[in-house]
């Protein structure tokens, strides 16, 4: 059952607006990431992927990262929408985060434009920002949203919300 979406302030975006299928799109904004103690990205080319229920997920060039930052891990996912995901483990002042960071290197028609870039999960991060403005993540952990003062819910994630 589909919620009843939160108000929208000025500003704001509402994540039942956001198309499904899913849009891919460039996004004029700093995004840093700090790992480890250290600035693990800093870039201003991202593109942004929205989906209806979702908090939008940022990809960031893979030459970007700092040297060493991301490091092919096993595993792999599918995207109905993307394609196949390979992962990555995050790499930061000696600390290590495992399967933080994904990307798609062969997306599917409609997201050529994520090729070289990688979306990372804000959780294990010390901190994700957009903007200066600290990013908290998706809930519960399987999806990798960023959720922004822009953002209106209610967003996936959280338990029973798988559903919608």
């Amino acid at each position: 059952m589909r919620p009843i979406p939160d108000p929208v302030g000025p500003g704001q975006e509402s994540v039942w607006d956001y198309p499904r299928p899913p849009r891919a799109e460039p996004l004029d904004a700093r995004v840093v990431i700090e790992f480890g103690g250290e600035r693990v990205v800093d870039t201003r080319d991202v593109v942004r992927v929205l989906e209806t229920s979702h908090p939008p997920v940022y990809y960031l060039p893979i030459d970007a990262f700092a040297s060493g930052a991301l490091v092919p891990t096993a595993g792999a996912s599918f995207c109905e929408f993307k394609g196949a995901a390979r992962y990555f483990d995050v790499v930061g002042g000696g600390r290590m985060a495992h399967r933080a960071a994904w990307n798609y290197p062969s997306p599917s028609p409609g997201f050529e434009g994520l090729r070289d870039r990688v979306a990372v999960y804000a959780g294990p991060m010390d901190a994700c920002t957009v903007d200066g403005e600290r990013v908290l993540p998706q809930p519960g952990g399987f999806y990798g949203g960023w959720i922004t003062s822009i953002v209106a819910g209610p967003v996936k994630g959280a338990p029973g919300t798988m559903g919608w």
